[in-house]
């Protein structure tokens, strides 16, 4: 479907143009057609041969359109062209439901597909881009797991996964596909041990494992769910030495090596799961490996081959690729490392990070919630753009709310059968090197569909096709008419190509060179050539211009050492700033655009201060930072909703009594647990609270303030994390068999006390006795008791 664009359903900023009508044109030296309407979008040329008599300057040629018209320039001989948008192909976007059965290539998401952009330069082109939300949108998802040897009891979990996520998508889509794939680190020492019987068994309690491995593409994509229970069941874990895995190889492979993976193009989702770290690019120096990770697909036999040889990809080159191949991120990991892929998450446009519990049981419910939150955000984006080239956008978003600036690329909480609108308007400050068309891509960041946008550079004037070389009006053939101009041959200059270039200087034409007889030939900027001034170029973007040269281009005032501001604020004319819409002050350095004081909620500067020059005043003396939104001095929000919390969930507190008329404007959702908060982020202007009553209670929750509707969204967890209270047998057990021990341990430590006093008085007497050394003697005054008696008669025979 073509059409012109130009006045036919396609959003312009009229105010814009209103603006630029009423700016003057105040060419810079213009000589040429060309040179005229690159001076600025306001800027039109003459080529009527007649507009301009004998000592007029060719610059005055070039002006807006009235001034032209009113100095006697027939409209129909005036070069002014226009920007334009044309609409190449346009079909609506689809409203499908799941009886439709639609093919992935039938449905279309965004509108336009294709659009044709002529652009002036300094001229915005403002387009509208639709995106809607399509029901049953097919799925492919691929999980992708550390199989080291801590994730053990995690794939026991997994092998029903296939069978009980079909039957969950089921409500979302009746074209859902699953895949599997693993993971371990790169063969080769550190990261694994090449003993041989390691390589064998490289688990430590010598239970059956795999052999260490890099990448496996187990099961490509399919919408067999019995398949992948079967294929998962076969495998087996492997083991590696240091804690960070190979994750990124893998996570690398998956994304480029689309044909074997079997992605298509639909909403391609990739579930990471792991309990550990990860290495990046120059870890592989560890294991001798220099070469940087080259972004290709190395699948043999289904295993990555080159783990080896490639070290490990960077951050930025991942997500890249990730987002070249339209593939949305989901790390599953374990409570230990969410911090660490937190992180990682920033620089993955399009990712969601959820806790898996340490055996992976929770893993379905993780991934729904991950897919909701991310399909519920659309995020813009779009190719590389030429040099001097600008894009931007603004949202109009669910309720009509519209962002611009930072925020202008992406909405949220969008629901299934949503429409958005983002106005994109594309301006050119150059022309570009090559005068080819230059193609342009926008696209949703996650989803494949392309809007192309075809760039178009109007670098040349149509008048030019009319030239007319070996002119009679240019001194007889010496010059080519061109849009009213003589193009002088080699050797002839002038107006009219009158002039013998070797005799210029000497004609007596020199006063013509001068404004009056103080003045100093072409104000000492210029040489004059056949009586007019040919003004010296300082460089070729600064120089000197006029009928005597007396102004230039660079002599203004400055804004961050650019002259105006810089080229796509203003430009300098004759010691003036000229500023371009949206700029004032006298160096451009005042925008009039208001998105700089944008504060996350939505309102200028906070509803705090006011937008000065695109920077914000904060009025209330408490507030402070560039939007006026930090307070160190102010109460918390969650804090100002706290009380909020506590009667209008849990009917307590200290509001209990005002609780409806104080607290209305909330928005409360009920949750069971955390878990299923949207992402808390700045991106998603959800923020998490946890505040605690008198009772020791805890409240956990999250809030989104929306000051533009005066509302705040919240999502609460219904039940109260409250402590035990205390339990009388446990205490009277405990305080009771305190008492026992120490009785017990007072009469050992006095047992042992006297046992060790007895052994050492022991000690001692042996030790006396050793000492004692004893003299034999009889008492003086002792007599015995034996007496002795001899007979007489007894003879001794």
């Amino acid at each position: 479907k073509n059409c012109s664009c130009t006045g036919l359903g396609v959003y312009r900023f009229t105010l814009f143009l209103k603006n630029k009508r009423e700016l003057k044109c105040n060419p810079v030296s213009a000589q040429t057609c060309e040179e005229c309407l690159v001076s600025g979008p306001q800027c039109a040329w003459c080529f009527s041969e007649t507009f301009i008599g004998p000592g007029q300057l060719t610059a005055e040629r070039c002006g807006d359109v009235t001034t032209l018209m009113e100095k006697g320039c027939p409209r129909d001989q005036i070069e002014d062209p226009r920007g334009s948008t044309v609409l190449l192909l346009n079909e609506n976007v689809t409203t499908q439901s799941k009886d439709k059965k639609l093919k992935p290539h039938e449905i279309k998401q965004l509108q336009p597909q294709k659009l044709l952009v002529n652009l002036r330069m300094g001229e915005p082109q403002t387009f509208e881009v639709k995106f809607k939300r399509v029901e049953a949108y097919p799925i492919d998802l691929y999980y992708l797991m550390d199989l080291s040897f801590s994730m053990e009891d995690d794939l026991i979990n997994i092998k029903r996964l296939g069978t009980d996520l079909m039957k969950e998508m089921e409500g979302i889509t009746d074209d859902f596909r699953i895949g599997f794939g693993s993971f371990v680190d790169k063969t080769v020492m550190p990261y694994i041990s090449t003993t041989k019987d390691m390589l064998e068994n490289p688990c430590k309690r010598k239970q059956p494992c795999a052999r260490p491995f890099s990448f496996q593409n187990v099961l490509r994509l399919t919408n067999d769910a019995q398949w992948f229970h079967d294929l998962v069941g076969e495998q087996r874990i492997s083991g590696n030495l240091d804690s960070p895995e190979g994750g990124f190889d893998a996570l690398m492979q998956v994304a480029v090596c689309e044909e074997q993976i079997g992605w298509r193009n639909v909403t391609r989702l990739l579930v990471f799961s792991t309990d550990a770290g990860f290495h990046f690019a120059g870890d592989g120096k560890l294991g001798g490996i220099v070469l940087p990770n080259d972004g290709k697909c190395h699948l043999e036999n289904n295993t990555y081959t080159m783990s080896h040889y490639y070290d490990y990809p960077s951050i930025a080159h991942l997500a890249e690729k990730l987002s070249e191949k339209n593939i949305q991120t989901i790390f599953a990991v374990t409570r230990d490392v969410l911090h660490l892929y937190e992180g990682l998450k920033i620089h993955f446009p399009k990712s969601a990070v959820g806790i898996l519990s340490n055996d992976s049981h929770n893993i379905l419910q993780l991934i729904v919630d991950a897919y909701n939150a991310l399909t519920s955000e659309v995020i813009m984006e779009n190719s590389r753009l030429p040099e001097g080239f600008q894009i931007s956008y603004t949202a109009v978003c669910k309720d009509n709310t519209t962002q611009s600036g930072t925020e202008g690329r992406r909405c949220l909480n969008i629901s299934m059968g949503d429409e958005v609108k983002f106005h994109i308007s594309i301006v050119a400050h150059k022309c570009p090197k090559d005068p080819e068309e230059i193609r342009v891509t926008l696209k949703a960041l996650g989803f494949s569909e392309e809007v192309e946008i075809l760039l178009k550079v109007i670098c040349q004037c149509g008048c030019y096709k009319n030239r007319t070389p070996d002119s009679p009006k240019c001194n007889n053939g010496s010059g080519t008419l061109e849009c009213g101009v003589c193009r002088c041959k080699e050797g002839y200059v002038g107006t009219s190509c009158e002039c013998d270039a070797e005799e210029a200087d000497t004609l007596g034409l020199m006063d013509l060179c001068r404004k009056d007889n103080s003045s100093s030939t072409c104000s000492n900027n210029g040489r004059c050539v056949c009586g007019e001034c040919v003004c010296k170029k300082k460089t070729p973007n600064h120089f000197y211009y006029g009928k005597y040269c007396q102004c230039d281009n660079f002599r203004c005032d400055q804004y961050q050492g650019l002259i105006c501001g810089g080229k796509s604020r203003g430009h300098c004319e004759c010691g003036m700033c000229n500023c371009f819409p949206g700029f004032t002050g006298s160096a451009c350095d005042c925008p009039l655009s208001t998105s700089g004081c944008e504060a996350k909620t939505g309102a200028l500067c906070n509803g705090k201060g006011s937008c000065v020059c695109g920077v914000c005043v904060c009025s209330d003396s408490r507030y402070q930072g560039p939007t006026c939104e930090i307070c160190p001095t102010c109460p918390d929000r969650c804090s100002v909703h706290r009380d909020c919390v506590w009667c209008r969930v849990f009917s307590k507190g200290l509001l209990e009594e005002e609780c409806q008329r104080q607290c209305s404007h909330l928005n409360i959702t009920l949750v069971q647990e955390s878990s299923q908060f949207p992402p808390a982020h700045h991106n998603t202007g959800f923020y998490m609270c946890k505040e605690k009553d008198e009772d020791d209670c805890w409240v956990h929750f999250v809030y989104q303030d929306d000051n533009r509707a005066n509302t705040s969204y919240l999502h609460v967890v219904e039940k109260l994390a409250c402590p035990a209270g205390p339990d009388v047998l446990l205490i009277t057990g405990v305080a009771t068999g305190s008492i026992v021990l120490i009785g017990v341990a007072l009469l050992i430590i006095w047992k042992l006390i006297t046992t060790i006093h007895d052994k050492r008085e022991f000690a001692r007497f042996q030790k006396e006795l050793v000492k004692a050394k004893w003299d034999t003697g009889e008492n003086p005054i002792y007599k015995s008791a034996v007496t002795t008696v001899l007979n007489p008669k007894f003879k001794d025979q």
